[in-house]
């Protein structure tokens, strides 16, 4: 576990460790852990640049003064979007690219509790946000991360630790039970970013599990089954909530430390390591090898989780489920990427 003073230590040094300016993409970022985490951010980077994507504008525009507040001299920018939909992913990400030539931070929170139907462009909605808008956000802003002098980073926020089977008859989640859909999409998850950071080894991924947080991933639900997981959660969360603040700061730990560095590029590893932690170990095993799956205490996941990732990749399971990827990609928006 990486102790909350550990994580308060390594963020206060951020406006001495990190150069100012820093230019940040928040999806999903008016409510929850999306909000929280942008909060610190404002909180600790000198005159940075952060663009957030939600639905509300209402909360947009509060959330965008509320950080001015934190942070008087940075640019916050409220960008207006259902990213479950791909074209309005490119939409956005084509109205990022014509202002900045650089993305320090890529930290993705987009998500839905609702199930059992698909978006207009024919994905599963709980699919579309969980895995297909946040993979599409990577590999068009990847050329912007990968550009940066200095930190280089992706943020996604899942169920890290949780690793299951993947479906591969199903993809997209549409009739696989509700207690593997989780293990499934988590899976997806690690297996996508495996495969993305071999052709960007100097950025560096980080899926985690924030553990129970109060946020707003259950506002919208349907199913019977989720409605009663949604509710009991409810009943019981307040009794097991990590406090919003420390999720927040946690979050950003997450997405500047040194502790989850690339695989290569040296300077792009974030604010230095000291004290009781060290450089995590990765998705295969290995210390530093740019891919990670974190718990809510920052700690990788264990070996069961590992196993499973070793059998899949045995079973060929990263070349097809790329190739699906990028079907679904081209079906939709006619493009593997809008670079592309």
């Amino acid at each position: 576990m990486v102790n909350l003073t550990d994580v308060q230590s390594s963020n206060a040094q951020i406006p001495t460790a990190l150069p100012p300016g820093l230019v940040a993409v928040f999806v999903g970022a008016t409510n929850g852990i999306g909000e929280i985490s942008l909060k610190e951010f404002a909180r600790h980077a000198r005159q940075p640049r952060a663009y957030f994507v939600g639905r509300s504008q209402e909360a947009g525009d509060r959330i965008a003064a509320e950080c001015h507040k934190l942070n008087s001299e940075g640019q916050f920018v409220f960008i207006k979007a259902d990213v479950s939909l791909l074209k309005s992913v490119d939409d956005v990400c084509r109205e990022i690219q014509s202002k900045e030539k650089t993305i320090n931070l890529l930290f993705l929170t987009c998500g839905s509790a609702l199930a059992h139907f698909d978006t207009s462009e024919g994905l599963h909605i709980f699919m579309a946000l969980a895995y297909y808008a946040r993979t599409r956000f990577i590999l068009n802003l990847l050329p912007l991360l990968r550009q940066a002098p200095n930190l280089r980073r992706v943020v996604t926020v899942l169920a890290a630790g949780h690793e299951g089977p993947i479906y591969a008859d199903d993809f997209q989640s549409r009739n696989v039970p509700l207690h593997g859909i989780r293990g499934h999409s988590v899976s997806m998850t690690d297996l996508m970013l495996e495969h993305i950071a071999e052709q960007a080894p100097g950025v560096s991924f980080v899926h985690d599990y924030p553990g129970a947080v109060k946020s707003g991933f259950g506002r919208e639900t349907n199913g019977l089954l989720m409605k009663v997981a949604v509710t009991i959660f409810k009943i019981i969360g307040p009794l097991v909530y990590i406090p919003t603040r420390e999720s927040g700061e946690r979050h950003l730990f997450f997405a500047t430390s040194a502790r989850y560095p690339p695989r290569s590029g040296a300077g792009a590893e974030g604010v230095a390591v000291g004290g009781d932690v060290a450089v995590s170990g990765g998705t295969d095993g290995k210390i530093g090898s740019g891919v990670y799956a974190v718990n809510w205490t920052g700690e990788s996941a264990g070996p069961k989780s590992l196993k499973v990732l070793v059998k899949m990749r045995d079973e060929g399971m990263v070349q097809r489920l790329w190739e699906h990827t990028l079907t679904e990609f081209k079906r939709v928006t006619g493009s593997e990427s809008f670079n592309s």
